[in-house]
């Protein structure tokens, strides 16, 4: 069945949109540009956006197999189910709108599923020459095993691979039997990884279908967005058992770690402190290697000390809370959570 299944493979390309019309733009003008021979159709789903992206779908027309929807706002895990479920195709590819597409990205995604077909694939995130300093160090702190042990796209990763939603590759049988996104954000896509591996199904990285993601955020905003991620973790550590892992503690314990180390000289002991600048001196060097800037590579450290901070913050307040409360997570941490339609 799997083999009859990837030798009919039609991809769908569903891209939730809020407020980005030009991010549209330079995606769509990036899937113009694939390599890739075979049909396949796009679908952009506007969630409740004020900023319209309808004008610019138009402008690829006559240039793509594109299709446009506009949908109140609920969120890019049920836009992209909408999406999926409008789609023609049998295999969805999910980008996140502030994603470019190399060239050769679908015939990767095509080459991969050939070799060893899969129902779910995950690919990695990279920076484009083009990107500022700041979006550069930011995507190392995000990409970079140092910092994150390979999670979201490193052929080092820790564990069984969690695909995510910025690009994500799911068979529409795979999407049926799964349920599809829920309604949490962030965290939607490893909550779906879960449910896809219950329902029967494996994931698997495809280290060379890499996409361009800009990540249009400042420091502010990273620290939020972190923030998130580490509540929402305790969160999926509850729904889904066994998926726990104590290296989701790292975050909390290398800054409460930092603090305790810089206390520690005040009386004289230096060897926890000189410990720390060791991993910083080793996060420069590995950032300076693969960025070729200096700039980027000491943004890089004040990247991860505001990583680090935002998710163990994060993840700290969430476990206690979850632990020590009565009320679900959706009573403590109702920002995290789209309301039901």
């Amino acid at each position: 069945m799997a083999f009859l299944f990837q030798m009919n493979i039609l991809f769908s390309i569903v891209v939730p949109v809020y407020n980005r019309p030009e991010e549209v733009r330079e995606l769509l003008e990036s899937l113009q540009k694939q390599d890739f021979q075979k049909d396949f159709e796009v679908v952009i789903v506007e969630d409740g956006s004020s900023e319209s992206s309808e004008s610019i779908v138009e402008k690829f027309r006559d240039k793509l197999n594109i299709s446009y929807y506009y949908k109140e706002n609920s969120g890019p895990g049920d836009s992209r189910n909408f999406g999926m479920q409008k789609a023609k195709g049998n295999y969805f590819i999910i980008l996140d709108s502030d994603c470019i597409l190399p060239e050769q990205y679908l015939l990767e995604v095509d080459k991969e599923l050939k070799k060893d077909f899969v129902h779910c694939f995950g690919g990695p995130d990279a920076a484009d020459e083009s990107f500022t300093t700041v979006q550069k160090a930011i995507n190392y702190v995000m990409t970079s095993f140092l910092t994150t042990g390979g999670i979201r796209g490193g052929e080092k990763a820790i564990g069984k691979f969690q695909p995510r939603s910025f690009n994500m590759g799911i068979s529409k049988d795979a999407f049926e039997k799964a349920g599809g996104f829920g309604r949490i954000h962030p965290g939607e896509d490893p909550d779906l990884t879960f449910r896809i591996w219950k329902a029967g199904f494996d994931t698997r990285l495809f280290p060379k279908a890499y996409v361009y993601h800009k990540r249009r955020i400042d420091w502010n905003k990273f620290y939020i967005q972190v923030n998130k991620f580490g509540m929402v973790r305790p969160i999926l550590n509850r729904w889904h058992k066994g998926t726990a892992k104590p290296t989701y503690w790292f975050p909390t314990l290398f800054m409460i770690g930092l603090i305790i180390s810089i206390v520690l000289t005040i009386v004289g002991l230096w060897l926890p402190l000189m410990l720390y600048i060791f991993y910083f001196l080793m996060l420069f060097l590995d950032a300076l290697v693969k960025n070729k800037n200096l700039k980027v590579a000491i943004l890089a450290i004040f990247a991860a000390l505001t990583q680090f901070t935002g998710y163990g913050i994060g993840f700290f307040k969430s476990t206690m809370l979850l632990n020590f409360s009565n009320k679900e997570a959706e009573e403590l941490f109702p920002k995290l959570f789209f309301k039901k339609k």
